[in-house]
């Protein structure tokens, strides 16, 4: 099968989608045991930083929003090249360094995590490959449990990713709401799947591009989104801030543009649905998940028990969506052109 070919059955992206709800039931059950242990051992940590890149880097972001919103502790997110490539060391011995990849095995993060050990960092490394070289450097591993990944564009992985690093911070801080809320996460991903956002392929098949913004945690997912646009359907997506996409980015909004616009019940809702709506007032078209927006057009969307899983719930929506929009323009999503399952970047 070539990469543009569509498949005549269901996708391997498809069916891991489906398999999103019980991959993160099997790491509430199996995982959370070990990853409240690691928290025990990582104390209270000076700071946190973050080591990844591609899906996992936007994982990364989710979690440094949690961190410094909900934990109060700065979370940095590391050049892994300011390692690999320049022999440069930043100090990280006071730090919890996350490492996340769902293969282990990528030399720039190895290598980061490996300076970050010997300086006495404590490392830990999120994979879906129990046995990788992440594994063995990092102080403590946490296997996400997700099962295997056929599909080269990540769903499941990232989704337990965040996840993962969510009860470790949850732990970290002693968050029970939060980890109440991550308990009931899976049925909340369940109902995800179902929600139809459709609507959205046409105005960007007329476009060929789109701006996706949101604001803290829904931000990472922005990145996520927009990386799935160009990696499964050939569309160029750009993800912004919705505060960000004021300073400039605006000015290209009109004549039917499109934007999809990722709320969450949190703080940030009431002004992210303002700029969506004043990017449809401007003549963009306009896709929100926000009951708040006035002037867009509402996307319905499932609504999870705390900001953090409500954020979460949301790729999980648009997973299902960029899988069909694949398939309608005639790609395979599981093959995406001149990209690998496992990429080694040094």
């Amino acid at each position: 099968m070539t990469d543009a070919a569509t498949p005549s059955g269901p996708t391997h992206m498809r069916r891991e989608i489906e398999e999103i709800p019980d991959a993160a039931r099997r790491l509430l059950e199996q995982g959370h045991p070990r990853i409240r242990e690691i928290a025990r051992r990582a104390g209270t940590p000076v700071f946190l930083a973050s080591v990844a890149r591609g899906s996992s880097d936007h994982a990364a972001m989710f979690l440094k929003y949690a961190a410094e919103i909900y934990l109060g502790l700065a979370m940095a997110s590391l050049g892994p090249s300011v390692s690999s490539v320049y022999n440069g060391r930043v100090k990280l011995g006071q730090a919890v360094v996350i490492a996340i990849s769902q293969s282990g095995a990528s030399p720039d993060i190895l290598s980061v995590v490996k300076s970050a050990a010997e300086q006495g960092a404590f490392t830990v490394g999120l994979t879906n490959t129990a046995e990788s070289r992440l594994a063995e450097l990092s102080g403590a591993a946490v296997d996400i449990c997700a099962g295997p990944e056929k599909s080269v564009a990540a769903t499941k992985t990232f989704v337990n990713s965040v996840l993962a690093g969510l009860l470790l911070l949850a732990e970290i801080g002693g968050d029970q709401a939060l980890l109440n809320a991550l308990e009931r996460l899976p049925d909340h991903l369940e109902n995800a799947i179902d929600q139809n956002w459709q609507a959205l392929a046409g105005p960007i098949e007329n476009r060929g591009s789109l701006y996706v913004v949101g604001r803290g945690p829904g931000l990472a997912v922005a990145h996520e989104a927009a990386l799935k646009f160009k990696e499964t359907c050939q569309i160029h997506a750009e993800a912004y801030s919705s505060a960000e996409v004021m300073h400039g980015p605006i000015s290209i909004v009109e004549n039917g543009y499109p934007i999809l616009a990722l709320g969450v019940r949190d703080a940030a809702e009431e002004s992210l649905a303002q700029s969506a709506d004043r990017m449809a007032e401007q003549g963009g078209q306009v896709f929100a998940t926000t009951g708040k927006v006035l002037r867009a057009e509402k996307l319905p969307f499932e609504a999870a028990d705390h900001p953090l899983t409500d954020a979460l719930v949301q790729i999980v929506s648009f997973y299902a969506f960029i899988e069909w929009f694949a398939r309608r323009r005639g790609f395979n999503p599981d093959v995406p052109k001149h990209l690998k399952k496992v990429t080694r970047t040094v």
